[in-house]
């Protein structure tokens, strides 16, 4: 394995492990609004959620291209606080990453926390147990394995993400240059030697995140 499949490896593996991690925080409060709001605007937000699924990444990463723009409030902002560009970086590659692989973490734990029992939730309130405290020692050790599942979706999404990563972070080695842009990269060369072993990656990753997924959600 040569280095410059080393290093995006290395770098696929960190975006993968950031974007999962601040989105096994905010997808599962957020999952648990969806499943059990009854407000009119509940179905609007999780369209919106759910938009990634459908929308094609390069008009998401075409969006959020202007949003981080140094001319734009978010880009401006984010140069004022760190004196950096936040497009074609590593931070904005997460954050891409997070609006993009979001549905992947929370429409699994939304259908999960909608089977909950309503007589387990109706003892809980009854003994008084605040909603905070029901949701943390109850609903979330009760779906950890949809917690399990979502966590290596996610996981496994971010990994192969391409259009929305090409859109935002272009391909600068060590910087924004992940596996599936050093794919393209390769092809584009003709390096097929290397596209094998880059593609072959990414496929291992996808097929061992799909199957381990898959024996989670078979146990009873």
């Amino acid at each position: 394995m040569d280095d410059g499949v080393l290093t995006a490896l290395v770098l696929t593996a960190a975006l993968a492990a950031v974007t999962t991690l601040v989105l096994l925080v905010i997808a599962p409060p957020l999952a648990w609004w969806l499943a059990h709001s009854r407000r009119a605007g509940a179905s609007f937000v999780e369209a919106l959620v759910a938009l990634p699924l459908v929308l094609p990444p390069t008009v998401l990463g075409f969006y959020l291209l202007l949003a981080m723009a140094g001319d734009s409030w978010l880009g401006g902002a984010w140069r004022a606080l760190t004196g950096q560009p936040l497009a074609f970086t590593f931070s904005g590659l997460v954050i891409a990453s997070i609006l993009y692989s979001l549905p992947f973490v929370s429409q699994p734990l939304t259908a999960s926390f909608r089977n909950t029992p309503s007589e387990l939730l109706d003892a809980a309130a009854v003994m008084g147990v605040a909603p905070a405290a029901r949701f943390l020692r109850l609903m979330l050790p009760l779906h950890w394995r949809a917690l399990l599942a979502a966590a290596v979706l996610g996981f496994a999404h971010t990994v192969g993400e391409f259009g929305i990563v090409l859109m935002i972070g272009g391909s600068i080695p060590g910087e924004t240059r992940v596996l599936s842009i050093l794919l393209f990269d390769q092809v584009e060369s003709l390096d097929y030697v290397s596209a094998h072993l880059t593609a072959g990656i990414l496929l291992a990753v996808s097929l061992a995140a799909l199957t381990f997924t898959y024996g989670v959600l078979r146990r009873r």
